[in-house]
């Protein structure tokens, strides 16, 4: 799974960052202050980095020096938002450059855009019998092409990308439809029955009283 390390001073703001993300399945680690999370990056691997500039003991952009030679994927999410620093932010190798405040929905297409543009997600994803082919969204169930929709498409990649986890019919929603959820919407519900039949997910792709819906696969 894609494990994302947040650095970020303001603790409401990390907190709320750190639930985005886990509700769309990536696991997450919280730094308060640079040398801390110089010492996490020393220690784990991650796969993104969303780094605050006006930090504790070390600022983000010394940080950034440290992260560099490393070549993991650095998005700056900051209230500094001069020309100057942007240009000087993306000049030291950054992949993005968000400035506070900022709508959760824009930061996890941000993300997610970056994880693919550096190539963080697997292309060839199987699961449940299934064969998904990311750069040519071709899906698979043995020899036999599966003909889906864009949208159907979308749907079955997200389930596969986050298997095991319980996401919210808003989360499904504005991630596929990138727009506000309707809560009168039937849209999410009908093209999930659709998907089950389509790819013989019918026992799989479970729905989740009050929540939305998980994709259920062995561990």
């Amino acid at each position: 799974m894609i494990r994302i390390l947040i650095v970020e001073d303001e603790i409401p703001i990390s907190n709320l960052i750190k639930l985005s993300l886990k509700n769309e399945g990536y696991l997450c680690d919280c730094a308060f202050d640079g040398e801390t999370a110089a010492d996490k990056i020393a220690d784990v691997s991650y796969d993104l980095i969303l780094l605050d500039i006006m930090l504790p003991v070390i600022d983000g952009f010394e940080l950034m020096e440290y992260i560099r030679p490393l070549e993991i994927p650095v998005i700056f999410i900051t209230a500094k938002n001069s020309v100057h620093d942007k240009v000087k932010g993306l000049r030291m190798g950054a992949e993005d450059y968000i400035v506070k405040p900022f709508d959760v929905i824009e930061l996890l297409a941000r993300i997610d855009v970056v994880l693919r543009r550096c190539h963080k997600t697997s292309e060839i994803i199987e699961i449940a019998g299934l064969t998904i082919d990311s750069r040519s969204r071709k899906v698979r169930r043995g020899s036999i092409d599966i003909a889906l929709t864009p949208k159907e498409y979308d749907l079955l990649l997200l389930f596969a990308q986050n298997p095991n986890t319980a996401l919210y019919r808003e989360t499904i929603y504005e991630r596929i439809w990138e727009k506000e959820y309707d809560y009168s919407s039937k849209t999410v519900d009908l093209h999930i029955q659709r998907l089950r039949k389509k790819v013989h997910w019918e026992k799989e792709l479970q729905a989740v009283n009050k929540i939305g819906y998980r994709l259920e696969v062995p561990l």
